[in-house]
C-alpha cells in the first residue's frame, strides 16, 4: 500500500515535503527544519545568476515564500546569515515577502484564500484544505511557491561617489 502526504508512515508522519514528524499531540509534535537545506538552495541560484556577470557584491534579494510552504521567516534569515557569510553575498539584506494561500473549487468556482487552520493545529501537522464556500475539494493554485524576485547588486567597476581607492 502506498502512503499518501499526512499518513503514517516508518512510524511517523509524512508531511508534504517536510519531512518524517514524530507523532504526538499537534503541538508537540518535533518536525525537520527544512529552512536550511530550501535557503541552501536559493543561494546557490543567487550565485548561480551572478555567473559571467561583473558583480562586486549583492545588496539585496527579494524571496517570495508561499503561506502553505511551512518556511518560518527567522528560521529563513538565520539560515541566510550562516550561508551569506562569504563571496559576494556577504552583507547582503534578504528581504521575505509572504504570498497568500489560494485555492479554487471545481464544484461552485470558488477562487481565494481556504479558511486557516483550526486553533491547536501546528505547521506539523497539514489540515485538510476545503472549499470555504461549498466543503468540497479543493486545488492549491498559490502559496506553495518559493521564488527570487530580485536582486539588487553593485557591479565590480561601480565607483560609488565619495569612495576613492588608496585614501
Amino acid at each position: 500500500m502506498q502512503e499518501r502526504a499526512g499518513e503514517r508512515a516508518a512510524g511517523g508522519v509524512q508531511g508534504a515535503g517536510c519531512g518524517v514528524r514524530r507523532a504526538g499531540p499537534p503541538a508537540r509534535r518535533a518536525t525537520a527544519m527544512h529552512e536550511l537545506s530550501v535557503m541552501t538552495q536559493v543561494v546557490e541560484s543567487v550565485l548561480g545568476s551572478l555567473e559571467g556577470r561583473d558583480v562586486r557584491r549583492v545588496e539585496s534579494v527579494r524571496l517570495e515564500v508561499g503561506e502553505l510552504t511551512m518556511l518560518g521567516k527567522e528560521q529563513l534569515r538565520f539560515a541566510w546569515g550562516v550561508l551569506s557569510r562569504n563571496g559576494p553575498l556577504r552583507g547582503s539584506k534578504l528581504v521575505i515577502i509572504r504570498k497568500p494561500a489560494v485555492v479554487e473549487c471545481p464544484g461552485c468556482g470558488f477562487r481565494g484564500a481556504p479558511k486557516k487552520a483550526p486553533a491547536g493545529w501546528s505547521h506539523t501537522v497539514a489540515p485538510l484544505i476545503a472549499c470555504p464556500r461549498c466543503g468540497g475539494e479543493v486545488r492549491i493554485v498559490g502559496g506553495r511557491e518559493t521564488v527570487v524576485r530580485s536582486l539588487r547588486a553593485v557591479a565590480a567597476r561601480d565607483r560609488r561617489p565619495g569612495k576613492r581607492r588608496g585614501r
